[in-house]
């Protein structure tokens, strides 16, 4: 739990700042903040992916891709984030249910956490976590200056979502042999690599239609490698 517990502080680190910075960050700074971190989050996705089996990454992300965008797993996110953010921030205290609701889907829907909390848990790796702290927190300062208090109350939503999911990582990690976690990482290496160059080039990957292929890798390594 030591990266999920890092996480949470540095979200509230950051949105501390941002309440002192309170809208004096210009768009330029913000912006390339944004883009240094998504390099950053490239290095990291390439280091996990090149560990992994060609074929798998191939195979796996083909299937999972096609499976995701039957699916349209980022169009129910995105629709989910709409429908609970016109559902809550409402009335006088809009500003702080919109800066919670927004840095909540911001935090939690993604790649990066499902894939560093799953190193947490089953390595104890806790280096993609530790990345997404930092990035969180930047990104917790710009949004806290923007939309106010409400940001902090995002690391509430860190602590329950990440933590169930290094707690289930855990209690299966005797049941995944070393090399299927390197195959499992090295797929959401390819998922990080495709944050990284939405962040810093604006790609417009949807990484999220990506998740079904942890699914397929597994089953290619039983089929194949095992």
């Amino acid at each position: 739990m030591l990266g999920t517990l890092t996480n949470a502080v540095a979200v509230l680190i950051g949105g501390g700042v941002g309440l002192l910075l309170q809208s004096r960050l210009s768009s330029r700074v913000t912006e390339n903040l944004l883009r240094v971190m998504g390099l950053c989050v490239c290095v990291i996705g390439l280091a996990s992916a090149i560990r992994g089996d060609t074929l798998l990454l191939v195979a796996s992300l083909a299937t999972g891709v096609i499976i995701g965008e039957m699916a349209d797993i980022d169009g129910g996110l995105n629709h989910f984030g709409r429908w609970l953010q016109s559902r809550i921030s409402r009335g006088e205290g809009s500003t702080l249910a919109e800066g919670f609701v927004t840095a909540t889907l911001l935090f939690c829907v993604g790649a990066m956490a499902i894939v560093g909390s799953i190193d947490s848990g089953l390595r104890g790796d806790h280096t993609i976590i530790f990345t997404k702290s930092v990035i969180d927190g930047v990104t917790a300062m710009i949004f806290a200056s923007a939309l106010g208090p409400g940001v902090l109350l995002s690391a509430a939503s860190i602590l329950i979502y990440q933590g169930a999911i290094v707690l289930c990582a855990s209690a299966l990690q005797s049941v995944f042999s070393a090399e299927l976690i390197t195959q499992i990482s090295a797929v959401g290496g390819v998922m990080i690599l495709a944050l990284g160059l939405n962040m810093t080039l604006e790609a417009k990957i949807k990484a999220a239609n990506l998740l079904p292929a942890f699914f397929t890798a597994a089953g290619y390594y039983f089929l194949v490698l095992a």
